[in-house]
């Protein structure tokens, strides 16, 4: 078949083109991971977090290797908020911003998971600028557990805050686990009501969602559709929580919602 065979015949199945809206991250793997990574589904990513703090201390021609090869593939590349926080607590923002920007990010994410950053929004979204990078912000604390509406409330004031500073999005806290933390349950079900406030409030153009494991990612699809933006997402289950978006996954052809509708001339079955 002809280059092109796999888009001609997803059409023919009813299945919508997406816009990419997966962020997923790379924990530290070799960077020929990264790129075959890359190669395969550059174009589902809507960017990249080089997460943690693993990039300070991996060799560094091969952190400079993976964000250069992000950037030659279109993908925009993102620190993790730890890396921020870890800089503005040692006194190091300036040089935190200057390394950044001269390895190549197209931005930071800032945020107070486990530390009270004394920079206030429009300040730190001056500085980023100043340095050519973009700020998205991150709602929630690392071991501040499940959020309730009180925090939800506090939550949705920071967010204004830095989006009225220019910050780009905003990240919904959930870790490496989904579990007891943010908008999930010790047991990984997801707050329905509290994440349809924070929907209300921003708009799904806005949001990001952490959802770093496969109940998470389900949830939040089924929740919102397939236009809701995923973060956190581990690099080897991107293709997984596509499919899911586009109804090709046998649990979302199961969903009316997710399902693609059949095509105009379809044979009958």
């Amino acid at each position: 078949m002809a280059p092109g065979a796999l888009s001609a015949y997803l059409g023919l199945l009813g299945v919508a083109e997406l816009p990419p809206t997966t962020c997923p991250f790379d924990p530290g793997v070799a960077p020929v991971v990264l790129e075959s990574h890359l190669e395969q589904s550059a174009h589902l990513m809507a960017s990249l977090k080089i997460s943690m703090a693993c990039w300070q201390i991996a060799a560094e021609p091969s952190t400079r290797r993976k964000v250069a090869t992000a950037r030659a593939a279109g993908v925009r590349t993102m620190t993790g908020g730890g890396p921020y926080e870890v800089a503005v607590a040692q006194g190091r923002l300036t040089e935190y911003l200057e390394l950044v920007a001269d390895i190549g990010f197209d931005g930071i994410e800032c945020g107070a998971g486990f530390t009270d950053p004394l920079v206030g929004p429009a300040e730190m979204v001056e500085r980023a600028a100043d340095h050519g990078l973009s700020v998205d912000y991150e709602l929630g604390k690392k071991h501040g557990g499940e959020f309730d509406g009180a925090v939800l409330a506090e939550l949705i004031d920071d967010g204004r805050r830095w989006l009225g500073a220019g910050a780009r999005r905003l990240i919904v806290e959930a870790r490496e686990s989904a579990a007891g933390v943010g908008l999930f349950s010790a047991a990984g079900e997801l707050n329905d009501e509290l994440a349809r406030r924070l929907a209300e409030e921003f708009g799904l153009g806005t949001l990001i969602f952490e959802a770093p494991s496969k109940a998470s990612q389900f949830a939040l699809i089924e929740q919102f559709g397939p236009e809701v933006a995923l973060a956190n997402v581990p690099l080897d289950e991107l293709l997984r929580v596509e499919i899911y978006r586009r109804g090709l996954h046998s649990d979302a052809f199961a969903n009316p919602a997710l399902r693609p509708p059949p095509p105009v001339g379809s044979e009958p079955t």
